[in-house]
């Protein structure tokens, strides 16, 4: 049975053009952590039951995307699109100076992470993936609509806050809140729940003293998506080659569908270090069934992110890879020398 293990952490900010990106690093600072990544309208709240049945022996790194939880917002005018994301991570990867990352991600996060991982595959060693795996698609006239609308609504934003920058949005209760929430993501947020990923999305009202409102950005609403074309989805699929991959499919959960098989099939065929599990819950198996999720999610880490400080360096793991194996052979050469002297004597 796994074990909940209280965890030390540090709420940290990386510099970005547009502001900052906020993050909360579990664990131990010298060592690369595993970059944990949320889904759509979520925080890095997501992962508070989960983080503390994790492997101790390496790090987590929760980030708030841009627009989400206490990260900077996008500036007025500027649209959001999932590549930004996608970059979000090069960011993050540049600040640390780390030449590989660990990847932890649901929903969006999972999506953002396949492209990564297809874009830069040998830059990825591991990659777990909670209950998605590619965008789902649809036919190419439902597709242009949703564009449409998407393009016109986001546009309404952009005025609607310009109005509530003299104003404060609608008010609830933190009940009431919680009830909206869940309400919100159709019960996949269990009630209890509903508080992690509530604290990093409201601002408390300064006109009613026991009331708050929603504080991410509205425009997150309408965000441009990543392609769904089945050939290119696919031909990305192919690239992820001998990456440590582990997919967990909430049980309840309609986001990982039938247009995945394909996909799934390439990356078992490609990819002798690709694991699938289906596990029982909703979209947010991982926030509400946390210790059927480390059930699986551990051994993989302990698999692939093995307790070795000497080779997971925050640094340059190739490098300090290369120092381990230039060090055994010079052993090897000493030890050889001294034989041959001893014969000598």
């Amino acid at each position: 049975m796994t074990e909940s293990m209280p965890r030390e952490y540090e709420d940290i900010r990386i510099a970005v053009p547009w502001g900052h990106i906020a993050g909360r690093w579990y664990g131990d600072r010298n060592i690369r952590p595993i970059l944990a990544i949320h889904g759509w309208l979520d925080n890095l709240g997501t992962w508070d039951t989960l983080i503390p049945l994790l492997p101790q022996h390496v790090g987590i790194l929760c980030i708030d995307l841009t627009g989400h939880g206490c990260s900077s917002r996008f500036p007025a005018g500027v649209p959001y699109h999932a590549l930004d994301y996608v970059n979000l991570i090069i960011s993050v990867m540049k600040e640390y100076k780390w030449q590989k990352v660990s990847l932890l991600a649901h929903s969006l996060g999972a999506l953002i992470s396949y492209h990564y991982a297809a874009l830069y595959p040998s830059m990825v060693d591991m990659l777990i993936a909670v209950d998605i795996i590619v965008p789902y698609y649809v036919p190419p006239d439902i597709e242009i609509q949703s564009f449409r609308t998407y393009t016109e609504r986001g546009l309404l934003e952009v005025e609607r806050a310009e109005k509530l920058a003299f104003q404060e949005p609608p008010t609830y209760t933190f009940e009431q809140l919680k009830q909206v929430l869940y309400e919100g993501s159709q019960g996949s947020v269990e009630m209890d729940n509903c508080e992690h990923l509530l604290t990093r999305n409201i601002q408390k009202s300064t006109k009613y003293p026991d009331k708050y409102y929603f504080a991410r950005d509205a425009r997150l609403k309408y965000y441009t998506r990543l392609s769904a074309w089945p050939p290119l989805q696919l031909e990305m699929a192919k690239r992820i080659k001998n990456v440590p991959y582990l997919v967990i499919k909430g049980s309840l959960s309609g986001m990982i569908r039938a247009d995945s098989d394909p996909i799934i099939d390439v990356l078992r065929q490609n990819n002798p270090h690709f694991e699938y599990y289906e596990i029982e819950g909703t979209h947010h198996v991982h926030l509400n069934n946390p210790a059927a999720c480390a059930a699986v999610i551990n051994p993989f880490i302990n698999a692939h992110r093995p307790a070795m400080p000497n080779t997971w360096c925050v640094d340059d793991d190739e490098t300090a890879q290369k120092r381990s194996v230039r060090g055994g052979e010079k052993r090897k050469r000493a030890k050889g020398r001294l034989r041959w002297l001893r014969s000598k004597l």
